[in-house]
């Protein structure tokens, strides 16, 4: 059994009971200056751990990018 989610626009079938940690240290190995938001809601990083994704949901993971 998986749930369906949206990540940065892309389908995503998931585990049951994956968190959104899990789903930012796929997408990035950033140690800082990431960002995430579920359903249109920033997620503060210590609360990651214990955000679970449920089918439908909506995550976008934003990275900062240095440049001039």
């Amino acid at each position: 059994m998986t749930v369906s989610v949206s990540v940065n626009g892309e389908a995503r079938d998931l585990a049951p009971g994956t968190t959104l940690d899990i789903v930012v240290a796929e997408l990035t190995a950033a140690p800082s200056g990431v960002a995430a938001a579920v359903n249109e809601a920033v997620v503060p990083r210590s609360q990651w751990p214990g955000t679970r994704l449920g089918d439908g949901d909506r995550v976008e993971i934003l990275t900062a990018v240095q440049g001039g």
